[in-house]
């Protein structure tokens, strides 16, 4: 018995999921692609180019594991698989497995050796494993096209990074030239040529920035270092308008009290205080900068305050006793000193402040041995205040013997 024509014609019809798939791939539809590739993979298992399809279409969908899954598949299939090889190095270097991308990219770049594609992802998975053979990679890579940004990138930060800066620094410039989305690598040049010392190269380029508050934060800091506060100030004002943070309103005042500008460093130091009340070194900056203006009582004030927040730190109390004792107020100056001389100041300095503090404060009973206190410590290390001591105590012995 004959089948009828449509019935027959529907038993032999069967559905292509691969020739469906590539379709769908052509139209970048890539999820509908990857299902019907799933499908033609049921179908047949051992077909190598239905799994390079699946990876292919899994990684334009970024599912990066399981498409190197499928291409590791491929080359079980059937070893040696160009772009199998290549795609799947790729893959590994996004995925930040160099080492193994390597292994994939070299026998791709050494059966194609004037393709760009294999030989730049060479260097660069050669690069992200720290392998010195990255520089010569990229060079190689630059023979077939000169002007690749990235191989140019490339190039420079293997240089960078051997310490070749000024070879290095053509490379990053030519790669910001033929792509300006390179650009913000420059930074990082910046950054190489601060760890070697070079602060006038990493200024240059940080001048390219004065969008960025933390550039021009590190930028002022460079000027301050190699003694040009005046040329620093631009750049940390600059700073300032960005991001008034503590450290850029301390970095600030820095570099109006080395340029001579002290009234316009204070209000800036006690902006960064009252902003980061428990900071010690803003409180100690603030308090020596009032103490060298002469503004004694408010001086007095901040060290008093860094005191209390850092108690076991000896310069809070010697800075604070000094201040007391200049305004006269010899009982808490001598607290000052006492605590000073109890977290074992190694100076002689407390022992001949607390001395005259209380010789100021006519304790002539205590002031006698805390003379003699110093001079045992001194031994020479003080000639002035010593031969002020020995006179002192003449005088206190005298004093003492009316009474």
């Amino acid at each position: 018995m004959l089948l009828p024509k449509l019935l027959l014609a529907f038993f032999f019809w069967q559905e292509d999921p691969q020739a469906e798939g590539i379709k769908a791939l052509e139209k970048q539809q890539y999820s509908p692609a990857a299902d019907l590739f799933r499908k033609a993979v049921a179908q047949a298992p051992k077909d190598y180019a239905t799994h390079f399809h699946l990876a292919l279409a899994l990684s334009l969908l970024n599912q990066d594991a399981e498409a190197i899954s499928e291409y590791k598949k491929v080359l079980e299939l059937q070893p040696g698989v160009y772009e199998a090889q290549l795609n799947l190095g790729i893959l590994l270097l996004r995925q930040k497995q160099p080492a193994e991308a390597v292994a994939q990219l070299k026998v791709a770049a050494e059966k194609k050796p004037k393709e760009f594609r294999p030989n730049y992802f060479l260097a660069e998975a050669l690069f992200a494993a720290g392998d010195a053979a990255a520089g010569a990679a990229f060079k190689n890579a630059l023979e077939i096209d000169g002007q690749s940004a990235g191989a140019h990138s490339g190039l420079g930060r293997s240089l960078a990074r051997a310490g070749r800066l000024q070879e290095a620094a053509v490379h990053y410039h030519k790669a910001v030239e033929l792509d300006p989305s390179y650009q913000d690598l420059l930074l990082e040049l910046a950054d190489y040529f601060e760890k070697a010392k070079q602060p006038d190269e990493a200024i240059a380029i940080y001048k390219k920035f004065p969008h960025l508050p933390g550039v021009a934060e590190r930028m002022g800091n460079l000027q301050l270092s190699k003694g040009a506060p005046e040329e620093a100030i631009a750049a940390l004002e600059a700073a300032m308008k960005l991001s008034p943070t503590s450290a850029n309103q301390y970095a600030l005042a820095t570099a109006y009290i080395r340029s001579k500008q002290n009234e316009k460093a204070v209000p800036l130091l006690a902006a960064a205080v009252n902003a980061e009340p428990g900071n010690w070194d803003l409180m100690m900056a603030l308090g020596r900068l009032l103490r060298d203006m002469k503004q004694f009582p408010n001086a007095a004030n901040v060290f008093s305050r860094a005191a209390q927040v850092q108690p076991q730190k000896k310069e809070s109390w010697s800075e604070l006793g000094g201040m007391l004792f200049v305004l006269k107020e010899y009982p808490k100056a001598l607290i000052a000193f006492d605590k000073l001389i109890e977290l074992g100041d190694p100076s002689t300095g407390a022992l001949y402040f607390r001395a005259i503090t209380l010789d100021h404060m006519h304790d002539y009973k205590l002031s006698l041995p805390a003379y003699e206190k110093f001079l045992s410590v001194s031994q020479n290390k003080s000639p002035d205040e010593e031969f002020k001591a020995r006179q002192r105590i003449i005088v206190i012995k005298k004093e003492l013997a009316k009474r």
